[in-house]
């Protein structure tokens, strides 16, 4: 097959990887890609939403799969336009990542499928959201509808916190068009999961949880990211609730989806709440989550690829994955000033030293090539990725390669996988 990833970041770096060792494999594309990715393949210098781009592209190259990474191209629609031009993409139409794309519209489908999820409302106009805060109290949690690359939710532990997100969002338009709509929720309280489920339309398969660290800092403190780690599985959630989460959940969605004319095929995300009243639906992603993808490709045994193409062609109801017997973790190594104005163009070094460490897998998220030197050029740069038989043996690998790497400009969180390690 010959098969074109889209998009640029850790998430797209690990698919990559991953696909890269199928043998169903006869060529392979990434772009825009970025350069641990050009160690793999072909990187094409076309952005991840130049849709009428690659779409020419993958007509030019007789591409059998378009493989696209983040939520952007999905909810633009790359799927139906990679669709009329007869090429075979995995992943939601347009349509369908709309439980993405907006999230009063997860919340319409979770209360029509019966999922469990907190109780919520949708504001337009900011006057009636803070009457709503105040009658409430904190705590509380204000989302932008719209997409927001991770930074459009405020869970507000004070009714200040929560009047100030919605005058940021509202009326400041710090997120653009993305917050001009809200929803306003309950605060559900316990251990917060990552579960991703594959899917063809009418059947779906787990593909493994992680857990996700969002704030900036060591201790959960400091400002949401788009995430400084994640490791995999996670002890809590163990094979009784995947079960139930696939029934109550999962399977739900996709149903409803289905009677809606909006069938989802693609990677279905359910970030979850573990509460003293059993898992419930904090929101949905459509595609793999960064840095969880990470992990679970490093612990994925089966091939990736024909595990995209049995969902693609509907073909889930017999297929089933196998996994590595291991724990796997990721560290991130994000730029002096993220995630508010992370500082670019400073060197990066030590990477062939860790290349030579067995159980040792760096992914690039945000890098570049300057006069043949790597450089910083994002926020989240580096996934330092690691895997062992225990989870404290995968940290330890981890973060002997994070101290390995020479770049006096980066940090990342020491303590990752804090909770499945504490006593």
């Amino acid at each position: 097959m010959r098969v074109l990833v889209v998009g640029g970041g850790g998430r797209e770096h690990a698919l990559v990887w991953a696909i890269a060792a199928s043998p169903l494999l006869t060529k392979l594309f990434c772009a825009p890609g970025n350069p641990g990715i050009a160690e793999l393949c072909d990187c094409m210098p076309i952005g991840q939403t130049d849709i009428a781009a690659l779409v020419a592209f993958a007509q030019a190259n007789k591409i059998d799969l378009v493989v696209p990474g983040p939520e952007a191209a999905l909810v633009a629609g790359i799927t139906d336009a990679m669709a009329a031009a007869g090429i075979a993409c995995f992943g939601p139409t347009a349509a369908a990542a709309a439980l993405e794309g907006s999230k009063a519209f997860t919340k319409e489908v979770a209360d029509a499928a019966g999922v469990p999820t907190a109780t919520w409302a949708r504001f337009t106009d900011p006057a009636s959201a803070r009457d709503h805060v105040r009658s409430h109290g904190a705590p509380i949690v204000i989302k932008a509808d719209g997409l927001a690359a991770g930074k459009g939710v405020v869970v507000a532990a004070t009714e200040a916190e929560a009047l100030l997100a919605i005058t940021d969002f509202m009326e400041t338009g710090t997120l653009g068009g993305a917050g001009a709509e809200l929803v306003i929720e309950e605060c559900l309280v316990g251990e917060e999961i990552s579960f991703f489920a594959l899917c063809d339309g009418t059947n779906a398969i787990p593909l493994g949880a992680a857990q996700d660290h969002k704030r900036a800092f060591d201790g959960d403190v400091g400002p949401n990211t788009g995430g400084m780690g994640a490791y995999s599985p996670t002890p809590r959630f163990t094979p009784a609730l995947e079960d139930e989460v696939m029934a109550r959940i999962i399977r739900p969605t996709l149903a409803e989806m289905s009677r809606r004319g909006t069938p989802f095929r693609g990677i279905l995300y359910a970030g979850l709440m573990l509460t003293g009243a059993g898992p419930k639906l904090i929101e949905y992603n459509v595609r793999f989550g960064d840095p969880e993808c990470q992990c679970l490709m490093l612990r994925l045994q089966s091939d990736l690829l024909a595990a995209l193409v049995a969902a693609q062609e509907g073909e889930l109801a017999n297929f089933a994955l196998r996994w590595h017997d291991r724990h796997a973790i990721a560290v991130v190594m994000a730029a002096e000033g993220y995630p508010t104005s992370p500082r670019r163009g400073t060197s990066i070094g030590g990477l062939d030293l860790v290349a030579q460490m067995v159980g040792v897998q760096v992914f690039h998220a945000g890098t570049a090539m300057r006069d043949g030197q790597l450089i910083a050029d994002g926020g989240r740069v580096l996934a330092v990725c690691a895997t062992g038989k225990t989870l404290g043996s995968a940290r330890t690998a981890a973060y002997t390669a994070v101290d390995t790497i020479d770049w006096p400009e980066g940090f990342c969180r020491r303590d990752i996988g804090w909770r499945a390690l504490a006593p």
